[in-house]
């Protein structure tokens, strides 16, 4: 008879799915060592082992179903494995699934059945059978009772997910898009200045502050000029990381995002008002693997 103790145990060892250790101590009649074989033989076994490998390259991938948006980002270690037709067909399980059941979490995606079997469980068959450390990192699921739109630039490099109060129409999807690509192109961090904290302000003030002082030109300048000079130049950064702030790049003049939604709303004749945007960036703040060659031909010839 199979316990759940030695599924448990196998599992431990392997680092297996639940459903391939139970099936290999099946296959094998509960035999530890020949379970072990077994998984070793399918390849399952050394998916543990790539599972301390870097993975920074991958695709971000988004998916709209109706009013629900989501954008999901899962790594591999090269680029040619997140190109590969199974790993596409994968991610793109996983974002349907997160549309579908609204995780909460990784770790609860991770939990979801998918085929079967769990997330997690799958995402190691893929590790062994592709042959790579693979890794869900992150995603975002937005349910609206407006409009959400996304764009995916450069073949899954960078992904955007915009979401505005408005009717949801032909002319509001294509202004929403086009402040998607900006938002892709400009990466900002915050939708407007409203929402920057003031503990951020005054951070920011402060490091300006020091450096007007430091310069021999201010010195004979007094505070309250000083002062000024430095909220222009706060201004000016709010300018470039808060989107309504931003210049429109699309604009003939120097219309600022906001702008452009208001001119858009004018013209339909209905208000659009941008709620919210999710800018991903594949493997940004992670690790990037460095090749070494002559450790990597070493490892072949062993």
């Amino acid at each position: 008879m199979i316990s759940a103790s030695m599924v448990k145990e196998l599992r431990e060892q392997t680092g297996c799915g639940m459903m391939d250790c139970k099936k290999a101590l099946t296959e094998t009649n509960a035999d530890m060592e020949a379970a072990l074989e077994f998984l070793r033989k399918k390849g399952l076994a050394t998916a543990e082992k790539k599972s301390g490998r870097i993975a920074s390259e991958g695709v971000v991938k988004s998916l709209i179903d109706g009013k629900v948006g989501v954008l999901l980002e899962v790594n591999s270690e090269t680029d040619f494995v997140a190109k590969n037709a199974e790993f596409q067909a994968f991610v793109d399980e996983v974002a349907a699934l997160i549309a579908k059941n609204a995780p909460a979490d990784v770790e609860a995606l991770k939990a979801e059945q998918l085929g079967g079997m769990t997330v997690a469980e799958a995402l190691t068959e893929k590790i062994a059978k592709i042959g790579e450390n693979m890794n869900i990192r992150r995603f975002e699921r937005i349910d609206t009772k407006g409009v959400v739109v996304d764009y995916i630039h450069a073949a899954g490099k960078i992904g955007v997910l915009v979401e505005a109060e408005a009717e949801d129409n032909d002319d509001v999807r294509e202004a929403l898009r086009n402040i998607a690509m900006q938002i892709a192109a400009l990466n900002p961090k915050y939708l407007s200045s409203d929402d920057v904290s003031e503990e951020y302000k005054e951070h920011e003030k402060s490091i300006l502050m020091a450096q007007a002082k430091e310069d021999p030109k201010n010195a004979s300048k007094p505070d309250e000029i000083i002062e000024k000079m430095i909220m222009g130049r706060l201004n000016k950064e709010f300018k470039e990381i808060c989107l309504l702030e931003q210049e429109y790049v699309k604009a003939e003049n120097k219309e600022n995002v906001k702008g452009y939604i208001d001119a858009v709303s004018k013209k339909i004749g209905s208000p659009i008002k941008l709620v919210k945007f999710v800018r991903f960036e594949k493997g940004e703040g992670l690790e990037k693997k460095e090749d070494n060659f002559a450790e990597e031909i070493a490892n072949m010839v062993k």
